[in-house]
């Protein structure tokens, strides 16, 4: 056995030092790989773990960061966003279809809350697990779209619904743990795993099943060193949905195969923004289920509140609710109180439907527009989401006909690591013809080869949806700007 360690160990100690960041990812990675694969004794895992220490030392040792800080990623959005203020700020004007958040503005009734509140000077430290008028609401809004019962005792509140992706692998999941995460999906699922040191599992979404998956497709991926499962329905990027029959069959397959402490954590942040009779189900609603589901939401997407960063996730425990507290103060500290009850009244106010109703209609209006649009350029295929405020077109066509696909076959294999047709092609629509989207790579790297699809947000204006189709119909024939784009070297690569 140790001799098998230290064959593969030198092999990648002796290996050259690879330049970029993506390549350095997938080597460190190849070693929890390794070091899974062959179930070893504390005493040879020492061992394994004095070799990576050897090749860390190799790499450079002691750096100003910490060595895990390589493994993180980036949220892509972020980035394309600092690149359309830049070329604005030069004078031209880009149509935005890449912003993940609506094109609304909070309830006044909120802001009269929030005003209220401050003037009332509840500014100052709260209850780090959340104020508990506002976890009584969420209890109640959650479990009666639900159908279950859950305790207050059972809520946390964070600054935001993406903070307790982070926490949870780190409270529920050790280095070597197997975390499953659907691709294309929102990328901090992807980036959280390898950060803490686990194995990235795939659950791969594929268009010809509408998004969605079947329970073989899980099953097949879950083992005994399982501990979390991110499920994201409705879904960002797709805008697909599960039905309640799926759910059902899915609940069965992870009762029957998963480990008895798995954690499945599902975000159900767009779980109002559904069409077309669309019902949100949630995993945590299956009979079996609730005692193994995280169920997380917020007021980013459904009340357009981006900025306030009003996250929440009941647990199946208070025991759970209760460490995720501990977490928070010490993250945090706890999160602002004059949000949590203007949060609150929101959920409370009996104009919220009626606010939602209007959003909701609004989003469908501009998809029916966009999916038809869409649907008109050669080289582009459209489902129409059932949910959400995206549309995930396949542009496999336009990367094909634009060159796109021969220039990055052309590229050496280091840098094809770091880019993607699609990736080529959404630069060009942005640089050149000034049109901000999302590439698939944005959406999860690992697994993605070969599928060419981008992101278009819904929320924004009609007129600039309109616009934005046409400037992307006129890219699409634009082989001649597309080579002189790359042939330029510049936004090529992540």
């Amino acid at each position: 056995m140790l001799a098998r360690i230290g064959g593969v160990a030198g092999l990648f100690v002796t290996q050259e030092r690879h330049v970029s960041k993506i390549n350095h990812d997938l080597t460190l990675t190849s070693f929890l790989d390794y070091r899974n694969s062959l179930n070893l004794s504390r005493f040879s895992t020492l061992f394994f773990c004095v070799f990576i220490d050897i090749y860390i030392e190799r790499r450079g040792g002691m750096g100003l960061f910490a060595n895990r800080m390589s493994l993180i990623d980036t949220e892509f959005a972020f980035e394309v966003g600092s690149w359309v203020r830049a070329i604005e700020a030069g004078g031209t004007r880009v149509v935005k279809l890449n912003i993940g958040e609506p094109d609304f503005n909070i309830p006044e009734f909120t802001k009269a809350e929030l005003k209220k509140q401050i003037d009332a000077n509840n500014t100052h430290y709260c209850d780090p697990k959340g104020v508990l008028s506002f976890r009584k609401a969420i209890a109640k809004d959650l479990g009666d779209l639900r159908g279950i019962k859950i305790n207050p005792e059972q809520v946390v509140v964070f600054p935001g619904a993406k903070t307790p992706i982070s926490l949870s692998a780190h409270a529920y999941a050790d280095p070597g743990d197997e975390i499953v995460y659907p691709t294309p999906g929102y990328a901090t699922y992807e980036s959280i795993s390898k950060y803490n040191g686990c194995k990235p599992v795939q659950l791969h979404l594929k268009e010809e099943k509408k998004f969605s998956f079947t329970p073989k497709d899980l099953e097949k991926l879950i083992t005994a060193k399982t501990k979390l499962i991110f499920f994201n329905f409705p879904s960002n990027p797709t805008g697909a949905s599960l039905s309640k029959d799926q759910m059902e069959e899915i609940a069965e397959i992870i009762l029957k195969k998963a480990p008895p402490n798995v954690r499945v954590f599902s975000d159900e942040i767009y779980e109002h923004i559904v069409f077309d009779g669309t019902k949100h189900v949630s995993i945590a609603s299956m009979k079996g289920m609730q005692a193994k589901s995280i169920i997380v939401s917020g007021h980013s997407k459904s009340y357009a509140w981006t900025g306030g960063r009003i996250g929440y996730a009941a647990f199946p425990t208070v025991e759970e609710a209760n460490m995720f507290k501990i977490l928070n103060i010490n993250y945090f500290s706890c999160g602002c109180p004059y949000n949590q009850e203007a949060a609150r009244v929101t959920l409370e106010s009996p104009e919220r439907e009626a606010i939602l109703d209007r959003m909701v209609q609004s989003f469908k209006e501009r998809r029916d527009v966009t999916v038809e649009g869409l649907n008109k350029i050669s080289g582009v295929s459209c489902l129409k989401p059932p949910a959400t405020f995206y549309v995930y077109p396949n542009i496999a066509g336009i990367c094909k006909n634009i060159g796109a696909v021969d220039f990055y076959e052309s590229l050496p294999q280091e840098k094809r690591g770091r880019t993607s047709p699609s990736t080529l092609f959404q630069r060009f629509l942005l640089f050149r013809h000034h049109t901000a989207t999302l590439d698939r790579i944005s959406f999860g790297m690992i697994g993605a080869e070969g599928e060419h699809y981008l992101r278009l947000s819904v929320a924004t204006a009609m007129e600039d949806l309109k616009e934005g189709i046409r400037r992307i119909a006129v890219a699409a024939e634009d082989k001649k700007g597309f080579q002189e784009f790359v042939a330029k070297g510049e936004y090529l690569y992540i």
